[in-house]
C-alpha cells in the first residue's frame, strides 16, 4: 500500500512537470526577431536606409545566407559571392564574369560595399532603382546565374534553416522574392568599408609616407595648364569624399567620336547627351578591384593615371572638366603618378577584408 502511494505521488509528480514544459515555450521555437543591425560607419554620416527596409540582425543574417548562397544558380554552383568577393572588395578579378554556363559578362563587375550611401541607382548604367532591385536580376540573367525566381523558391523552401530563417527576419516562414531581395539588401548594406589608412590618418591614427602625403596632395589639387608647377591631377573632381566618387554618371574619355560600342546610361534613360556614361565608381579599395572601367581594359593603376594623363579620347558628350585638360595632359611626370598610386593604396580597408560579419556563413 505505502509503495502503491509512493507511485501515485512519483506519477503525480511527472504530470505536473509535463504540464510545465506544455506551457513553456520551447527554447528552440522560431519566432520573430526585429533587434536592429548596429552598422559600422565610421567617420561617415548617417546613411539615409529606406524607413520600410531598416537593418534588423535577422534580416541581414538572411541576406548574408543568401548572398552565399549557391541554390541561387541554375546548376547550384554559383552565388552572388563567386563574383563578389569579399577578399576582392566583394568585386571580381576577372574582366568580365563568367556564369554558370561559361558565358562572359558584358560588363566588369561593380564593387559591394558602401551601398549604404549610394542614392542614384545602380549597375554602371543605373537600370535599377534601389539595391532590392539589383540583388534579384544577376539570378534570372542568362549569362549570370540563369536561374528562375520560382526556382529559387521552391529549393529554399525544401531547406528548413531558410524557412526558419525567413521567420526571424520577416515574422513568417513564407518564402518570396520580395523577402529575399529586401533581405540582400539589408546585408550588402551593412558592408561598410570606413577604415582604411587614409581614414585612421585623418582621425590622427596613421601618418601617411612622403610619397603617401605627395599623392595625396596631388590628388585633392585642381588641374592648371597655366601654372605646370602647382598644377595637380584633380581626381577629387569626380572621386570626391567620403566615398571617393560623386553620385554622378559620367564619360570619361574612353572612346572617340560619337560611335559608341556601349552606349552606357542613354540606353535607360533614352536620352542622347547620356551616351557612353556610366555610373563612378567609389576609388576605396581600388588597389584591389583591378581590372579597371566599365569594359576592365586597364590592368593596372598606372594604366588608368596615363590615360587620364594623356589618353583621352574626345566625344560630344566628354565631361567638360576632362575636356579642357587635353591639350596639355595633366603634365604628371613618373614621380607624380608614382605618389598618385601610393596615395590610392592607402585607400585600402583591410578590416572589412577580413570582418566575419561579412563572410560565407556556411
Amino acid at each position: 500500500m505505502k509503495l502503491f502511494k509512493i507511485s501515485i505521488a512519483v506519477l503525480g509528480f511527472i504530470a505536473l512537470i509535463l504540464s510545465c514544459k506544455k506551457d513553456t515555450p520551447q527554447e528552440n521555437q522560431v519566432r520573430y526577431d526585429g533587434t536592429p543591425y548596429q552598422m559600422h560607419i565610421g567617420d561617415f554620416p548617417p546613411p539615409a536606409i529606406a524607413t520600410d527596409n531598416q537593418l534588423t540582425k535577422q534580416g541581414v543574417q538572411l541576406g548574408r545566407m543568401l548572398f552565399y548562397e549557391k541554390k541561387l544558380s541554375k546548376d547550384g554552383s554559383q552565388s552572388c559571392a563567386s563574383c563578389h568577393r569579399q577578399k576582392h572588395a566583394f568585386s571580381d578579378t576577372n574582366q568580365f564574369s563568367i556564369g554558370v554556363d561559361g558565358f562572359p559578362g558584358k560588363r566588369q563587375a561593380m564593387a559591394a560595399f558602401n551601398m549604404a550611401w549610394n542614392n542614384n541607382e545602380f549597375f554602371w548604367d543605373g537600370r535599377a532603382h534601389l539595391l532590392r532591385d539589383q540583388s534579384l536580376k544577376p539570378i534570372e540573367d542568362s549569362l549570370e546565374m540563369a536561374e528562375s525566381l520560382p526556382n529559387v523558391i521552391a529549393k529554399l523552401e525544401s531547406d528548413q534553416k531558410y524557412k526558419d530563417q525567413f521567420m526571424r527576419a520577416f515574422g513568417s516562414s513564407e518564402i518570396t522574392s520580395e523577402k529575399m531581395s529586401l533581405a540582400m539588401e539589408q546585408f550588402m548594406n551593412s558592408i561598410t568599408s570606413v577604415d582604411s589608412k587614409y581614414d585612421k590618418f585623418l582621425r590622427g591614427e596613421a601618418t601617411l609616407s612622403p610619397s603617401e602625403e605627395r599623392g595625396r596632395k596631388l590628388y585633392f589639387t585642381e588641374y592648371n595648364q597655366f601654372f605646370p608647377d602647382s598644377s595637380g591631377a584633380d581626381c577629387a573632381h569626380c572621386h570626391s569624399p567620403k566615398n571617393f566618387e560623386n553620385n554622378r554618371y559620367m564619360n570619361n574619355g574612353l572612346q572617340e567620336g560619337g560611335a559608341f560600342t556601349d552606349i552606357g546610361r542613354e540606353k535607360v534613360t533614352g536620352m542622347a547627351n547620356d551616351r557612353g556614361k556610366m555610373k563612378v565608381p567609389s576609388l576605396r579599395n581600388i588597389a584591389l578591384t583591378p581590372p579597371y572601367m566599365h569594359d576592365g581594359r586597364f590592368n593596372t593603376l598606372e594604366e588608368v593615371i596615363d590615360h587620364y594623363n594623356n589618353g583621352l579620347k574626345s566625344s560630344p558628350t566628354l565631361d567638360p572638366a576632362l575636356q579642357q585638360t587635353m591639350g596639355t595632359g595633366l603634365m604628371l611626370d613618373a614621380q607624380d603618378k608614382a605618389d598618385l598610386v601610393a596615395f590610392l593604396k592607402t585607400l585600402t580597408d583591410e578590416i572589412m577584408l577580413t570582418k566575419e560579419e561579412y563572410a560565407d556563413p556556411f
